[in-house]
């Protein structure tokens, strides 16, 4: 396998020699990779690169060759969880099954029967297709299956078919420090520039230097405004839920936008933009900006990017009272239209992969809300994005 590492790399067009890779191997004599796979990457990729020009080569090589390593490596180190075993009553459905299961009737019908069940059920029930419980086709519960129910009481989504949560979740602000795989988002960003020299001068004009000592017949320091990107960037990160999945890429395009751009602000919302945002996480109940306010704070040459998923119900973008967390008195699609009218420069970055777009509904309709101004979230998406952005 590592012969192959090492014929592949070279294929790719990675510098690899002969020395770097007995250096490589006399590293795994040492055992100084450990039984980890990401150990072995670090170690692997500091003993054969030396150019971060070729880090991506790298990268792609080394997935396609050690494929499946990382997965095996955790089923054998990972203990079967005691709460897995309670949840071995669940229903697993087929396709079939599922597909045999109808829908309630609409977000009001479905509301309107929760609190009737409310009303009448008095104690735990598991398995059932009616009652509020686990492991069953009923729409109301946990652990089970309906293609439009109200979870309550579950970690965590499964299916992505909830049109409400009940249950009061925390969610974690991501991390604008990241460095690990953000150089090249910052190269992919750099097409977004408009750079002008602002604020007090404190960097040396070298040339100005010269001219003036030249000029006058003695050292004349000259000192010029440091250069800044001029563009203004408003980003709005979708939160919480299924985006729990792409924190790391997240959190890398954050930390890239942070020191790229000197004019930004953030904000976050979860699954679909309504009519207030927040800074924080911690207490995103308790101190919110209206939405209003920022189309009336950040004039219309700002740039917006959305980045989120787009995986959610139909309900949370078309109806009032669709949030699966608080009842929104006007539709998300409302409150999208009138960032898109305000701020022309708009783009929606989604860390889903494209090809898998068109089997979710909410994706679709967002991304015609966006007037197909959706990108993945990969460096070529990036970069249409930032084209998109500059016209």
């Amino acid at each position: 396998m590592f012969v192959t590492f090492f014929h592949e790399l070279k294929a790719a067009g990675v510098p690899v020699t002969l020395r770097e890779y007995l250096t490589l191997m006399e590293a795994m004599d040492a055992d100084l990779a450990g039984r980890r796979v990401e150990d072995f990457y670090y170690l692997s990729r500091a003993a054969l690169v030396k150019d971060e020009r070729n880090l991506d080569k790298f990268d792609r090589v080394f997935g396609h060759v050690f494929k499946g390593l990382e997965l095996i490596e955790e089923a054998l180190a990972v203990e079967i969880p005691a709460e897995w075993l309670k949840k071995l009553a669940e229903k697993y459905l087929t396709e079939e099954e599922k597909r045999q299961i109808q829908a309630m009737g609409g977000l009001e019908k479905l509301l309107e029967t929760l609190a009737q069940r409310l009303a009448e059920q008095r104690s735990r029930h598991q398995g059932g297709s009616k009652r509020i419980g686990t492991a069953g086709t009923s729409p109301f519960g946990a652990w089970g299956y309906n293609p439009e129910g109200v979870r309550i009481g579950q970690d965590k989504s499964r299916h992505f078919r909830a049109v409400k949560v009940w249950d009061r979740r925390e969610f974690r602000d991501l991390d604008d420090e990241v460095e690990l795989g953000t150089r090249n988002i910052k190269l992919a960003l750099r097409r977004l520039r408009k750079f002008a020299r602002t604020g007090a001068p404190e960097e040396l004009d070298l040339d100005g230097t010269i001219r003036e000592t030249a000029h006058r017949g003695y050292l004349d320091l000259k000192m010029r405004p440091e250069r800044h990107n001029a563009v203004k960037v408003l980003l709005f990160f979708d939160i919480g839920g299924s985006m729990d999945w792409h924190v790391q890429a997240t959190e890398e395009l954050f930390s890239a936008a942070r020191s790229e751009f000197k004019h930004m602000e953030h904000f976050y919302f979860h699954n679909c933009l309504y009519e207030r945002v927040w800074k924080e996480n911690r207490r995103r109940f308790q101190e919110t900006t209206p939405t209003w306010e920022l189309l009336h704070t950040y004039p219309h040459d700002y740039k917006v990017i959305f980045v989120g998923d787009a995986a959610m119900s139909p309900y949370e973008i078309t109806a009032p009272g669709g949030s699966v967390e608080h009842f929104n008195e006007e539709a998300g699609q409302v409150w999208l239209e009138r960032v898109t009218r305000t701020y022309p420069a708009c783009v929606w970055l989604n860390p889903v992969p494209e090809h898998q777009w068109e089997y979710t509904m909410s994706i679709r309709m967002l991304r015609q809300i966006l007037g197909n101004r959706m990108y993945p979230l990969t460096l070529d998406g990036l970069d249409q994005a930032m084209r998109e952005l500059v016209r």
